[in-house]
């Protein structure tokens, strides 16, 4: 019986075999991540909630990108019935593959899962990690050492466009038959964008994913008041409250921008206290206080 040694490199293993011996160093199977010790362990741990908040917001980017495509094809001023339809496709489309997904995740049949939690950024990139030990031969050992964070959100974007070529065809037809079909056209052109970005940006998506999230729903705000004809501080309040389609929208930066401070919150180990999501507010609030001091109608030249 040969005695557990350890490996070279960050990440490489040794398996326990049958007949009490351990393996020679490698990559460790699929749900096991090597020890301090480098032998294979299974992966036991219970998601952390930065976790859950990571998953949720790779479902709710493909959902936010569905629902804007939508819009944009139809160019509706208003909310028909004919794009709450397509609206209310993309979210089911969205809601299913996320609990498929859940559900083909191991232990398979159940919504928890079994996970390897994320120590440190070269977790999500181990294939830049592998050693070359008296630079000789190259020891590969790369593995999803995050395991399952990696290949859910992959499997998670197949099950979308699968999903959405079953399904958004035929509510495409009966409800908006020109212009539906362009948001299946664009989802097949972003589903793959977002595959790639996460393949190579996994894990700069997870630990930065916070301050994306509030930064774009600052900005996006912003870009919905701007393009009111009218900047006005009465006109902007007035369409804020009055207009369904504006009441929506803004109440959706909200809702985006309250998950960004938690997420942030949750990544800086900071207490989550109600208070804080009074901030959501805030961004919209000071473009319609001082709208008035960048129209350019009001500049002088002197």
């Amino acid at each position: 019986m040969n005695v557990l040694t350890r490996c070279p490199g960050l990440y490489c293993g040794r398996e326990l075999l049958p007949d009490g011996n351990w393996s020679n160093c490698g990559a460790c199977p699929r749900g096991f991540r090597a020890n301090a010790s480098s032998a294979c362990e299974p992966c036991e741990d219970a998601p952390m909630f930065y976790d859950w908040l990571y998953l949720g917001f790779m479902v709710l980017l493909a959902l936010v990108l569905h629902w804007f495509c939508i819009d944009m094809v139809a160019m509706r001023r208003n909310i028909p019935k004919e794009v709450i339809a397509l609206h209310l496709s993309a979210l089911f489309e969205v809601v299913l593959a996320s609990l498929i997904v859940l559900q083909l995740t191991d232990p398979i049949g159940s919504f928890s899962i079994k996970s390897c939690k994320a120590k440190k950024l070269s977790d999500w990139y181990t294939l830049l990690h592998n050693p070359n030990p008296n630079y000789e031969a190259t020891l590969h050992c790369t593995q999803e050492a995050i395991y399952p964070l990696y290949t859910m959100v992959f499997v998670f974007y197949a099950l979308g466009i699968v999903l959405m070529l079953l399904i958004r065809p035929l509510i495409a037809k009966k409800f908006l038959p020109k212009q539906g079909k362009f948001s299946i056209y664009a989802a097949l052109y972003f589903y793959p964008i977002l595959a790639l970005l996460h393949a190579v940006g996994g894990g700069l998506i997870y630990y930065s994913f916070p301050y994306i999230l509030i930064i774009l729903s600052v900005l996006s705000n912003a870009a919905h008041f701007a393009f009111k004809l009218n900047q006005t501080v009465k006109s902007l309040l007035l369409s804020s409250i009055s207009d369904i389609k504006n009441v929506i929208v803004i109440l959706g930066h909200w809702l985006l921008h309250g998950y960004g401070v938690i997420a942030v919150a949750t990544l800086r180990e900071i207490t989550i206290h109600p208070t804080m999501l009074l901030l959501v507010v805030l961004p919209a609030l000071f473009y319609i206080i001082t709208a008035k001091f960048t129209d350019p109608h009001k500049l002088h030249i002197e």
